[in-house]
Order: C-alpha cells, then sequence, then structure tokens
C-alpha cells in the first residue's frame, strides 16, 4: 500500500501546507482521503494520477476537508481529455448524501450528474465497505463533530488508520491497535491543547496505545511556528516520529519481525 500526503495542513493558509488530503494506492484502488483547498494544485505538482482517483472518503463536514470536493467532480469532467467515463465513488458519514445535494442546490446539478458514473455511500462507525478486490474502509467515530470519522484502509494484512480530526480517545487507541501506519491529527502544541483536537504529546500516547507500527503526524496549524512537534511526540509514543509535509511518500508493506 502506497500513501501520498497532499496537503498537511489546517483552514488556515500557509505556504507550505495545503488543507487536508491524503492519496492512497492499495490494489486497484485510488483513493483519496478528504479532499481541502489545494488538493488539486499540489496533486498535480506533486504528478499525481488524480484524474485516475476512483473512491473519495470524507471523515467529517469541516470546510477543510471536503472544500474541495465540487471543484474534483468538476475538473475530472471538464479538466481532462478525454472527459473521465469511470465511475467515481463517494464514501462520507451519515448526512452526506444530504449535503451533497444542498451543494448541488447551491452550484448545479452537475454537482449529482457530473457527467460519469457517481456512487454515494454512507458509512457508519464501525461499518466495513469493500473497495475492491480485498482492499476494505472502516469507519470508526471520533470526538470533534458529530459526524466526524477516522477511516481505516486494509489490503491483505496491510492496515492504515487516518484518524482525521479527533481529540484524545482510548477507544480509537483500541480500534487501531497494531495499525501498520497511524496517519494523525496534530493540530495545536501542547500548551494549547484543546479537546476536540490532538497535541504532539496526545498524539504520541494515541500512536503507543495503539501500538501503531509507524506513527506520522499531520494536520499543523502555523501557531506552530519554529516548534517541532516530534520531540513532545517521540517522547509520547517511544519510537522516531514522522512530521509529515506535503508530497511525502510512504509505502506500507507487511516486513513484521
Amino acid at each position: 500500500m502506497d500513501l501520498v500526503v497532499i496537503g498537511s495542513g489546517t483552514i488556515a493558509p500557509s505556504s507550505t501546507r495545503v488543507a487536508p488530503c491524503y492519496w492512497v494506492g492499495a490494489g486497484e484502488i485510488t483513493l483519496l482521503l478528504d479532499c481541502g483547498a489545494g488538493t488539486l494544485h499540489r496533486a498535480a505538482e506533486l504528478g499525481i494520477p488524480w484524474s485516475e482517483i476512483s473512491c473519495v472518503a470524507i471523515t467529517h463536514f469541516h470546510v477543510d476537508h471536503w472544500g474541495e470536493l465540487p471543484a474534483l467532480l468538476f475538473a475530472l469532467r471538464w479538466g481532462i481529455e478525454p472527459a473521465r467515463t469511470a465511475p467515481l465513488r463517494l464514501v462520507g458519514p451519515p448526512g452526506f448524501s444530504t449535503r451533497l445535494t444542498m451543494l448541488a442546490a447551491a452550484l448545479g446539478d452537475w454537482v449529482l450528474s457530473p457527467g460519469y458514473p457517481l456512487q454515494v455511500d454512507e458509512i457508519k462507525p464501525k461499518e466495513v465497505i469493500t473497495l475492491a478486490g480485498d482492499v476494505s474502509l472502516e469507519a470508526f467515530k471520533t470526538p470533534h463533530t458529530a459526524e466526524s470519522l477516522a477511516y481505516a484502509v486494509t489490503e491483505g494484512e496491510v492496515r492504515l488508520v487516518y484518524t482525521g480530526d479527533t481529540g484524545p480517545s482510548d477507544a480509537l487507541a483500541e480500534w487501531a491497535h497494531s495499525c501498520d501506519l497511524l496517519l494523525a491529527e496534530c493540530s495545536l502544541p501542547d500548551d494549547r491543547a484543546i479537546d476536540i483536537h490532538l497535541s504532539p504529546t496526545q498524539a504520541g500516547s494515541l500512536g503507543r496505545a495503539a501500538n501503531a507500527r509507524e506513527l506520522v503526524l499531520t494536520h499543523f496549524y502555523p501557531v506552530y511556528g519554529d516548534l517541532d512537534p516530534g520531540d513532545a511526540a517521540v517522547r509520547a509514543f517511544g519510537e522516531p516520529v514522522t512530521i509529515a509535509r506535503d508530497g511525502d511518500r510512504f509505502h506500507i508493506g507487511i516486513d513484521r519481525c
């Protein structure tokens, strides 16, 4: 399984980090986890084959996590030659279909009828859906908004867990246990921690409780300045930690001791 960090930032404008988006390649599936502002242009910059995406999974309805989805739908019809004919699957929390209907009312019928087959699925916490072959997507509730989900992408024995936005959660750690890579939000420094986001120490503690093989931190607000979130995260996790940047690439294998 391959992971590319397209956007490691937040809603706060940054010259180096666009809003959350992560490209996952697993078997026949090319999946976007979230689709925030800057996704398309950063994907093009990184050489990501965005026009071949087969599925988009949205964690929650804050604009920095799904605000560029309409632009993606439009670009797949009008931004490539020849225009897309392959189906696209959209997955989101309960209420997703209603939100898309509201977008269509505001932007136009093309949101729901973009000119290629569109499949919209709502996924509930602890539900598992098959994407293709042995690739599946599982959801888990996180303490952020009423609908917020974390996702696990599994291909065979390989498991990637993406927290989406979350506060500290023992239940999330238990659900993510023994994942091969934990992609965890790390929004704010320890001295500015709040209940609905993770700080470096909290993210490191989550990774340790989950017994994650690899911990990658993302979703950084510019308030960090020159502060390195890795120091506190490493102390809590007990192992090296990766501080994600736009363009980082990871190959998630099954080599186990």
